[in-house]
């Protein structure tokens, strides 16, 4: 296994790929996307085996626990060894519900909605959203 003593957060969320490029990694860092126990943490951080980091990417949130030091990236079955996902089912759930929200589309040349029809999608966005809760 190609394990390393130190190690700087940025490579390591590289390596794990949580972010594509090193360079995304860095700046989600810089920005104070990716915190250990609620502070922000600099791109330089040394990584320590059983630290919890709390990473945002847009709308989603991961919490990893790191299980094991990666220097260079992998194939991604390879990479589950040197991580664990701690994020709560529920918060998962709830990013993956954002892309299930129903789409609507009107036939091409109808122009805009009525304003009867403004209310009728309206109240069907909001019951979908009330049975998401």
């Amino acid at each position: 296994m190609p394990e390393k003593e130190k190690l700087r957060i940025d490579k390591y969320l590289w390596a794990i790929r949580l972010f594509k490029t090193r360079t995304l990694a860095t700046e989600a860092c810089k920005a104070g996307r990716v915190k250990l126990e609620g502070q922000n943490i600099k791109a330089s951080h040394e990584v320590k085996v059983g630290e919890v980091y709390l990473v945002s990417k847009g709308a989603e949130r991961k919490t990893i626990r790191v299980t094991g030091l990666l220097e260079n990236r992998m194939d991604a079955k390879s990479v589950i060894n040197f991580f664990a996902d701690e994020t709560p089912l529920e918060q998962t759930n709830q990013f993956k519900s954002m892309f299930q929200a129903p789409v609507f589309k009107r036939d091409r040349g109808t122009g805009r909605p009525t304003k009867r029809d403004r209310r009728e999608i309206d109240d069907v966005k909001d019951n979908f959203f009330e049975n998401e809760k």
